[in-house]
């Protein structure tokens, strides 16, 4: 199948986004880092961060060769050029391989690139709120922006350049499996690294000791600041880079799959494809995510524009006009890939346009829903402040109620978003809905990041001693940094389902094309039932194994605070420094023998379900994980960032303030709920893609059993004489 030229323009795009990655990188780092204090704060938080990564960096290295050797001998897919059929041959698997190696390399690249220039950003942003909000807020935004640009540069680089040189998208799906593991990994890692240190910190420093948020004289202070940025930074953009490389080759293997028919079908007809429009339809997905990426830019240049005093109100401005850029350009895009197809076709790449447009819109709207149960002057969170006036029990009961209960808005909005999509363009047509919910992710990224490095810059600045003053305007900017984190995990939970729904969707029809008997999904099936229940099963377990992780190593935390404030107790005058190494080496080491078998547990589940129960089976497992993650991750995600913000609303002093029994119930409330925002409620996005990935990755293997029924399908299955 001929490449269409226009996939240059996602290449091209995203040459130029890596050029402006290191372009604001170097305005970044030619700023004022600040005092003596400052750049010895920014010294140890950098240390302990880098130090973290190399870490991980050594442990993923032996993840990413022993998989590389597995899949390398995988039954190797290739497309009959004459038959439009999936096909299989015994030749090592050495294209998918290759291009699993670049996907984990390269979302290692964008995430260490982006923490790089996080932890040089916080101390400058912190200088440049000597001089007032604008400067702090362009400092900290380049900073965040770098990671933006560097994880759609690296994608749109990668993606393109594979589908060039090898134009298979099962091929290019082995790139998205290598980013998928590698971002569970730092998901995972940096989730329990930062929910170690901020629980530790919270619960002796806080309410034991009375000290202030970000206090020098608390050890744990040090390592809170290092599990932000790789937690906040390299994790969640990692999580963003896998969601929005997965729909790209989601949507891709839906089109290819078409081939075989030559036929698309939607809920009133279909349409016969021509071999120019098969191959259009291959490399939609690319060129609107390259067309997005231009609005990104566009985006983040105006919010530049629009930084002056009022910093929530610009990130959420650019976030609007590069949506607005977007449907535009996507238009003009959607124009130009229409010409020379027929007049059937042209109508198809129209409604899709429209599906990719629906994407982003309800993309914005999921958000924004996480934006109005986590504010703290909106109702959710006011409400779970007042009823820290009755103490700590009723705090978790309404907190836990309210995360609940957000989960009906989104789902809401997913419904629809997937129903209006799957009506203009069936299938197809929800893959392209991820698509263009994440085609701005350039964006929303960058606001991200931009959270973690004002919160370091607040940080920094108490300990640096820059006055009353200058941490106010920090904590201006740090409010609209926790503005634009809760927006960001509200919108990567909309992308990572609807991405998995698409990656569910081109699972079946890979399955059916690679001749597995898997034309429905009947839960009256035995076979089928069990792996729906397992997948219903997994997100509670994977959140469990990963807050019970936070559990462990934060009580070695506490342990280690209380030993240095009694052993040593001029820290808490002031007079010696406290031992910040220690408290970073137990979140270190705790956080990389945590998350090794969550992370198995992603990818031998699957297979395990798959080689049992058959190819449908593993398609009810998908189906079920990907139902009870989305109720998991938005309850969790939600119902932590309410309570933080109920316990950030009484210390302004409402309610009596700090120090007093409302303030304790709070921080209590606030402490159950660091690890179900920031470790398992994000991770389960992750994880939900990375099995996805892994059964179509799997599949050729899995059909070898049984021809797909699995090994135990004669067991469970009723013979009627």
């Amino acid at each position: 199948m001929a490449v269409p030229i226009i996939l240059i323009v996602a290449l091209v795009a995203g040459i130029i986004s890596i050029v402006m990655a290191m372009y604001f990188r170097y305005l970044v780092l030619k700023e004022d880092p600040g005092n003596e204090r400052m750049q010895e704060v920014a010294g140890y938080i950098e240390e302990g961060a880098i130090t973290y990564l190399k870490i991980q960096y050594k442990i993923l290295g032996i993840f990413v060769a022993i998989l590389a050797v597995a899949m390398l001998f995988l039954p190797t897919p290739f497309e009959d050029s004459d038959t439009y059929t999936r096909l299989f041959s015994d030749a090592l698997n050495w294209e998918q391989m290759l291009a699993y190696i670049i996907g984990a390399v390269g979302s290692m690249f964008a995430g260490w690139l982006g923490m790089y220039v996080g932890v040089k950003a916080n101390t400058r942003a912190a200088q440049g709120c000597t001089i007032g909000t604008k400067k702090g807020f362009d400092v900290a935004f380049f900073g965040g922006a770098v990671m933006g640009l560097a994880v759609v540069g690296v994608a749109l680089i990668g993606v393109s350049t594979l589908y060039w040189i090898m134009p298979d998208p099962m091929i290019v799906l082995g790139f998205s499996f290598g980013a998928s593991s590698v971002a569970l990994f730092m998901k995972c890692g940096g989730g329990i690294f930062t929910k170690t240190a901020d629980v530790g910190a919270d619960l002796v420093g806080k309410a034991e000791y009375n000290l202030p948020e970000d206090d020098p004289r608390n050890p744990a202070t040090i390592a809170d600041n290092v599990g932000d940025n790789v937690g906040d930074i390299a994790g969640m953009g990692s999580d963003l880079f896998d969601s929005y490389v997965a729909s790209i080759v989601a949507a891709m293997m839906l089109a290819a799959a078409f081939s075989i028919t030559s036929t698309i079908y939607f809920p009133f007809g279909g349409i016969d494809l021509t071999a120019e429009g098969r191959a259009v339809l291959v490399v939609a997905p690319i060129v609107l995510c390259g067309v997005g990426l231009i609005a990104s830019l566009i985006g983040i240049y105006l919010i530049k524009l629009k930084g002056s005093d009022e910093p929530g109100k610009a990130l959420n401005t650019g976030t609007y006009l590069a949506t607005l850029v977007y449907f535009g350009l996507s238009a003009l895009f959607t124009f130009l890939l229409s010409i020379g197809l027929e007049a059937a076709e042209i109508g198809l790449l129209w409604r899709i346009w429209g599906t990719s447009a629906i994407g982003l819109i309800a993309g914005i709207i999921l958000g924004f829903t996480s934006d109005y149960f986590t504010r703290d002057d909106k109702k959710p969170t006011r409400n779970i402040a007042n009823a820290a006036k009755e103490g700590h029990a009723v705090v978790i009961l309404s907190g836990f109620s309210y995360g609940l209960l957000s989960v009906v808005p989104p789902a809401l909005g997913v419904i629809l978003a997937m129903a209006v999509a799957f009506w203009l363009a069936g299938f197809f047509g929800v893959a392209m809905a991820a698509v263009g919910l994440l085609s701005i992710v350039g964006t929303i990224v960058s606001n991200d990041a931009y959270g973690p490095i004002v919160d370091n810059a607040r940080a920094i600045a108490e300990q640096g001693d820059l006055g009353e003053d200058v941490i106010r305007t920090a904590d201006r900017l740090d409010s609209a940094g926790n503005t634009a984190k809760a927006i960001t995990k509200g919108f990567a939970i909309g992308a990572a389902n609807l991405t998995v729904l698409a990656l569910l969707f081109s699972f079946v029809e890979e399955a059916r094309a690679k001749g597995a008997t898997i034309d429905s999904i009947n839960l009256l099936n035995v076979n089928v039932l069990i792996g729906a229940f397992v997948g219903v099963v997994i997100p509670a377990l994977f959140s469990a194994l990963l807050i019970l992780a936070v559990q462990r190593n934060a009580a070695k935390m506490v342990d280690e605070i209380r030993r240095q404030f009694e052993e040593n107790p001029k820290i808490l005058s002031g007079e010696e420094p406290a031992d910040f190494s220690k408290t970073i080496d137990i979140a270190t080491k705790g956080s990389i023998r945590e998350l090794i078998l969550p992370s198995i547990i992603s990818i031998i589940v699957p297979i395990a379900i798959g080689v049992l129960f058959g190819v449908a089976a593993l398609g009810a497992f998908l189906g079920g994980a990907i139902l009870s993650g989305f109720v998991f991750a938005v309850m969790m995600s939600n119902a932590g960032g309410a309570w933080d913000n109920a316990k950030k609303w009484i210390e302004d002093g409402n309610l009596g303030g700090k120090g007093t029994n409302v303030h304790k119930a709070s921080i209590t409330g606030d402490t159950v709920g660091d690890p179900f925002k920031d470790t398992a409620g994000p991770s389960i996005n992750t994880l939900l893609v990375v099995m996805s990935l892994t059964a179509s990755i799997f599949l050729g293997f899995l059909l070898l059993f049984n021809g797909g029924a699995g090994l135990l399908a004669d067991l469970l299955t009723i013979v009627i004489p």
